[in-house]
């Protein structure tokens, strides 16, 4: 098939799918995010039928890494974290470690895993997914609040550890048979480091100022295309010379967005990226559901149940933990506790990266996105769990409230964004 018509059917097939199967999920009062991972499975070639491009699929959705990282930095607030910071920065990294060493304790005794394997599976376990976090609590009405705002916080450090993990994994992970130098890897771990110090600070001081005066430039020009433009290059270059640097689109991408967010242009320079991020982060679960194969879960259920109840029981039960030794209420802890009992986009980047590296096995691939179709589906169940032993306060109007006007569900609902500064 000539590329051009390979791109517009994968394109086409996408996106006609995940519109389908994700109107459906909505339906259903779960998660698009369902719905577009198994329009992915549909058009992969693990299902009978159409099957996209697997090659171009892939180079799509590291596009949509790039935006979806490039928004989370522009949806980044130091205020709100530092806000929070006693208890989501601990929090965070005991329930990453927690997680972690479940994960390995499962793969290694129960699975037949090496170290390095189990902990890599453990490790992208253990980072719950932003989207389906904060769609979670805006249907809650909690995401001004208290909790969410810790919750929030809470996976705001979890990213941040991804973002440093996907820079330093390709270069301490050692899979068997291999032989490391120390102290060439430490060689090699301290020049990246010194690196990203450098890529760090030029962009928090010299992009702090060139990038909002580079926009200020292409706003006067008072053309929309042209400053939506400009956006996505900053965004794209930003992640290209981290990636030719030391190998990783996403931390370029997120400080992009990061230093953007502090500019008088931050909210505009939001809402003109949204409609891309959007239809790439798309493609980016398309691409991720063409990768699984379902019948994982008839072969093996035992470990798909067991990879999941690390997601579900596991991390809930740590971040109740963690919750009540800071001498939060039960109702927050168990809200909080019900936010991270799932696993999403960032898990199907560690995942890939496993592969890529030849840390992880196709199967243990597979276990890691089926644990993430299956607890993404199940949260909202959890909430409703969650609520009747205590989360929801007394007297408390019921989840979600009346039902929205369809007229105004996108002008006031989740999706609303503050309104920008026209250009």
């Amino acid at each position: 098939m000539p590329q051009a018509d390979s791109l517009i059917s994968t394109l086409v097939g996408g996106f006609v799918l995940a519109f389908v199967f994700g109107m459906l999920a909505n339906r259903l009062k779960l998660s698009p995010l369902v719905g577009y991972l198994i329009a992915g499975v549909i058009v992969g070639p693990h299902t009978a039928g159409f099957v996209a491009d697997t090659t171009l699929a892939p180079q799509l959705a590291e596009i949509g890494v790039i935006l979806l990282m490039f928004g989370v930095g522009l949806h980044f607030s130091p205020k709100d974290l530092m806000q929070v910071r006693r208890v989501a920065l601990p929090g965070a990294l005991v329930q990453i470690a927690s997680a972690t060493i479940m994960g390995w304790a499962l793969g290694r005794f129960l699975m037949g895993m090496s170290d390095m394997e189990g902990l890599l599976m453990g490790f992208a376990l253990s980072v719950a997914s932003t989207v389906v976090l904060m769609r979670a609590l805006e249907e809650r009405r909690q995401n001004k609040g208290e909790v969410g705002r810790i919750a929030v916080g809470w996976l705001i450090v979890e990213d941040l550890v991804i973002v440093i993990a996907l820079v330093m994994l390709p270069m301490i992970i050692v899979t068997n048979g291999e032989v490391v130098d120390p102290a060439h890897l430490a060689v090699n771990v301290g020049w990246t480091l010194l690196k990203v110090a450098g890529f760090v600070a030029v962009m928090l001081f010299v992009g702090a100022k060139a990038l909002p005066w580079l926009l200020v430039r292409i706003a006067h020009t008072r053309s929309r295309e042209l400053f939506t433009l400009g956006v996505l290059a900053i965004a794209l270059g930003i992640a290209w010379v981290a990636y030719y640097l030391f190998h990783s689109f996403a931390l370029g991408a997120f400080l992009a967005g990061l230093v953007l967010n502090g500019t008088p242009l931050g909210h505009n320079a939001a809402e003109r990226s949204l409609p891309l991020r959007d239809a790439f982060a798309v493609l980016f679960f398309v691409s991720v559901g063409m990768l699984f194969d379902p019948m994982i879960i008839v072969e093996r259920p035992l470990s798909v149940l067991g990879v999941l109840g690390i997601v579900i029981v596991g991390k809930t039960i740590a971040a109740l933990a963690i919750t009540k030794l800071f001498g939060l209420d039960r109702a927050t802890g168990l809200t909080v506790g019900a936010s991270l009992a799932q696993v999403g986009e960032f898990s199907f980047i560690l995942a890939a990266l496993g592969v890529s590296l030849g840390a992880l096995s196709q199967e243990t691939h597979d276990l890691i996105l089926a644990a993430a179709l299956l607890s993404i589906s199940l949260n909202p169940f959890v909430f409703a769990f969650m609520d009747r032993i205590g989360a929801k306060p007394p007297g408390e109007p019921p989840v979600g409230g009346k039902e929205p006007n369809p007229a105004t569900a996108i002008t006031d609902g989740p999706l609303a964004r503050s309104r920008p500064t026209r250009v």
